[in-house]
């Protein structure tokens, strides 16, 4: 009698992040201290951000404005009265020693945004993910621990106050993703849409983007959760999925060897691509969260509500839609030219010059971001107007030039600007649409090249494609390629 083999237990992870994401005010949350980055230390600080006795914050109206307008791009319910609190927790980099934020009353809650994963065949997958809350805070300072130890590694820290009191705001998701690409295209879309309505330059290596995820395991078909845990000191959206991924089998591993998933904080190894951990998780109770008694409720009136909702622009997820529906572009050119604001309001504005949409977005991404990746440069710097690559598609539409004389006109066109048009009549590159002329062209070099003539006429057909380029060449580029070859095909078979 044989003994059917145990099935094996699956899992599925429960995953959800805690973004700060840095606002881009010119000033901290509570004080006139500048938020700018990479300063001589200690030089933007001030009595409020450094806790000194007597002194009183005050919030930063463009605080509030950014926060809601991030909220309302989160499709979150604005809180009409929020509250700040004090967060009680040892801060080394914190001089007052608590942090200053929201818990109970934060400004936005209960939204959502979408993400959207290619499928085998490079269809999209869409998926809203939920996000839980959405509060303001302060940022804490910076250490920088130095010297050497064999055996505690450093032997004193200095600290950094700088960063103290610049402002954030924390967004908390629902537990909705299950792997570690989910995460990341999370955390992309959250960067793209902060950066599309201009509240934070998202600059994950400067730390105005920073994630830190929450996953546990459970078998599939359990509604009770796992017990989580936190993994921090991620810098990429790479790591952020690596982590994951890792993560997911650990602690499947453990599980399955029977020990305990503690509620602990591991921190990321980019080096050895593993998690540690770092502390036993702290709990909410122990951050003895109570009113901030120096600061007065939030009150937001339907006016400034509707104000602010009034000036965000359309969202990376809606363009996506809209450039497929009533552009026909595909789901990959739809992704590719919304991940940029200034790439997808370029490309808009040469489409509504009259440019063919997939052959914009065709220059655009290719030829076009080739240039900016080689020149470093943002596309808003960029010679070439919108209206001139209209232009310089419609010469190709039209004739008037070929896909070939476009490419090689197309480097002084994006470093000096001007008329595609007069650039093209200047040169003399006007493509040869003439028959006549286009005949003796072609019998010249049909002429000149006898050998392949014949082998093309024993069979060796491809041939065409060696007369195609000896004619372009003799023309410059300039022969009409649609014509040329049906005046070649019927020639060459004559």
């Amino acid at each position: 009698m044989t003994t059917a083999a145990p099935i094996k237990t699956q899992y599925e992870a429960i995953i959800g992040l805690e973004t700060h994401c840095q606002l881009s005010t010119e000033t901290k949350i509570f004080s006139h201290s500048s938020t700018e980055f990479g300063g001589t230390p200690n030089t933007n600080i001030d009595p409020i951000c450094l806790g000194l006795p007597g002194v009183l914050p005050v919030l930063n109206q463009k605080v509030l404005e950014y926060a809601v307008k991030a909220g309302l791009a989160l499709n979150s319910k604005i809180a009409p009265y929020s509250k700040f609190d004090r967060k009680q927790y040892f801060y080394p980099d914190l001089p007052k020693n608590y942090q200053i934020s929201q818990f109970d009353l934060p400004i936005a809650e209960h939204g959502w945004l979408e993400i959207e994963l290619p499928d085998e065949a490079g269809n999209p997958i869409r998926k809203r993910i939920g996000i839980t809350r959405l509060h303001m805070e302060e940022d804490a300072g910076k250490l920088v621990h130095a010297g050497s130890d064999r055996l505690s590694g450093s032997t004193y820290s200095l600290v950094d106050y700088n960063r103290a009191g610049v402002p954030l705001i924390e967004i908390v998701s629902e537990p909705d993703m299950r792997s570690g690409q989910e995460a990341a295209e999370y955390a992309q879309e959250l960067r793209r849409i902060m950066r599309y309505i201009g509240v934070s330059d998202g600059n994950m290596q400067e730390g105005s983007l920073r994630c830190d995820v929450n996953i546990s395991v459970r078998p599939v078909g359990q509604e009770e959760f796992g017990t989580k845990v936190e993994i921090k000191n991620m810098n990429s959206f790479s790591a952020i999925q690596k982590a994951i991924e890792y993560e997911i089998e650990r602690q499947i591993a453990a599980v399955e060897a029977g020990e305990r998933i503690i509620q602990e904080t591991r921190l990321w190894e980019e080096g050895s691509q593993r998690t540690i951990s770092m502390r036993v998780k702290e709990g909410s109770s122990d951050y003895r969260y109570f009113p901030e008694p120096d600061l007065p409720p939030i009150e937001v009136s339907k006016e400034q509500l509707e104000q602010w909702g009034s000036e965000l622009p359309e969202l990376p997820a809606q363009k996506r839609h809209r450039y497929e529906s009533e552009l026909g572009l595909s789901a990959y050119d739809a992704r590719v030219l919304t991940d940029d604001r200034q790439v997808a309001e370029y490309f808009e504005a040469a489409v509504a010059t009259g440019a063919n949409a997939k052959q914009t977005a065709n220059w655009v991404m290719g030829d076009i971001a080739a240039y900016l990746n080689n020149e470093k440069v943002a596309i808003a710097e960029i010679a070439l107007k919108p209206t001139t690559l209209a232009e310089l598609i419609n010469l190709i539409e039209d004739g008037t030039i070929s896909g070939k004389i476009a490419k090689e006109i197309l480097p002084e066109l994006l470093a000096q600007g001007g008329s595609a048009k007069e650039l093209v009549e200047r040169k003399g590159l006007i493509q040869i649409s003439d028959t006549s002329q286009l005949e003796a062209i072609i019998d010249e070099v049909i002429a000149a090249n006898p050998k392949e003539l014949e082998q093309y006429r024993k069979g060796k057909t491809k041939l065409q494609g060696f007369f195609v380029g000896q004619v372009m060449k003799k023309s410059s580029g300039r022969a009409d390629p649609k014509l040329t070859n049906q005046i070649l095909g019927k020639k060459l078979n004559g």
